[in-house]
């Protein structure tokens, strides 16, 4: 495993993005939001793909706020409908033809089991197939770009995630743990498959990962209004130990632009523990690694989305 040198990378250190465009989903809030204000301000066009428009408006108002030196746009997407994924990856095509980027960043966590409109358990739907659906469905925007990046965030709860092959849904036994885990596990097993068909295929596209650490963001806080009341104190007493959304937007924005990134690498904050510090590349769990279990999930994705890629 490759490890980087670079080890106070910070958001200063982006180069001159003022040619380039990204795609960023759930790009309205949380870490999603502080890495679409970064690429603005180092001069990208930024689409912010969100599932709500009026929040992704004012999160456009927001960056715009501080005079970015790039554009905002912004691009229906909800990725727990595979049909509405078609149409905003259409529009997506027409628009901006040509992708530098797309982060991979939007998630669900802490649901109740419930389906997609489509029928698929909602985060696994969600984080997965739906990121799934959308790259393929954009790849050739993204192929048009010699050098352009897919990167996927995943987490450090991939690191107790497991693939239940026959019962991905949850249908006979569901936990809120054990569905996020089992969605970011499938987000490196994902990353990993696309980067080798990538570069089986000769493509100069690359697919890499990242995770935040553990940040303080939205998606946090929803998760603890949802838990007991014991489990809730437990966690914010540890809260000295959450990152900001701007910090934790590090490894994303490294993978996404750093000059010396390549294909198959996964950043994360090099701190103890991989909690906090700047983005370094780190080690993914054993199993995010076994490439058998890369091809039968990428099988298993292209059956239950009807979406194969281009390659």
């Amino acid at each position: 495993m490759y490890v980087s040198t670079l080890m106070a990378w910070t958001v200063a250190d982006l180069p001159d993005l003022s040619d380039r465009t990204y795609v960023v989903t759930g790009a309205n809030a949380g870490i999603g939001f502080e890495t679409a204000r970064a690429l603005a301000g180092a001069g990208a066009t930024v689409v912010l793909a969100c599932r709500n428009l009026d929040k992704a408006a004012a999160a456009r108002g927001q960056i715009e706020a501080g005079a970015p030196r790039g554009r905002v746009e912004l691009l229906g997407l909800d990725l727990a409908d595979q049909g509405q994924i078609a149409v905003a990856a259409d529009e997506a095509l027409e628009r901006f033809p040509r992708l530098h980027g797309l982060i991979n960043n939007a998630g669900v966590m802490g649901l109740p089991w419930s389906r997609t409109v489509d029928g698929h358990e909602v985060v696994f739907g969600t984080n997965h197939l739906g990121h799934f659906a959308l790259a393929g469905r954009i790849l050739p925007a993204l192929l048009a770009v010699p050098g352009s990046r897919v990167v996927t965030v995943s987490s450090m709860s991939h690191h107790i995630g497991r693939i239940p092959w026959d019962d991905v849904h949850g249908v006979r036994r569901y936990g809120k743990t054990r569905a996020y885990a089992q969605s970011k596990l499938a987000n490196l097993l994902f990353a990993f498959e696309l980067q080798r068909r990538l570069a089986r295929a000769g493509e100069t596209t690359s697919s890499l990962a990242a995770h935040p650490g553990f940040a303080s963001t939205d998606i946090i806080s929803s998760t603890l209004a949802r838990v007991p009341r014991s489990a809730e104190l437990r966690i914010r007493a540890a809260a000295d130990r959450y990152i900001s959304a701007a910090v934790a937007a590090g490894p994303s924005l490294r993978a996404a632009t750093d000059p010396g990134a390549f294909g198959g690498q996964f950043y994360g904050p090099g701190g103890p523990g991989g909690i906090t510090g700047s983005p370094v590349c780190a080690s993914p769990a054993r199993r995010a690694l076994d490439e058998a279990a890369q091809a039968r999930l990428w099988d298993l994705s292209v059956e239950l989305t009807g979406v194969d890629y281009p390659l």
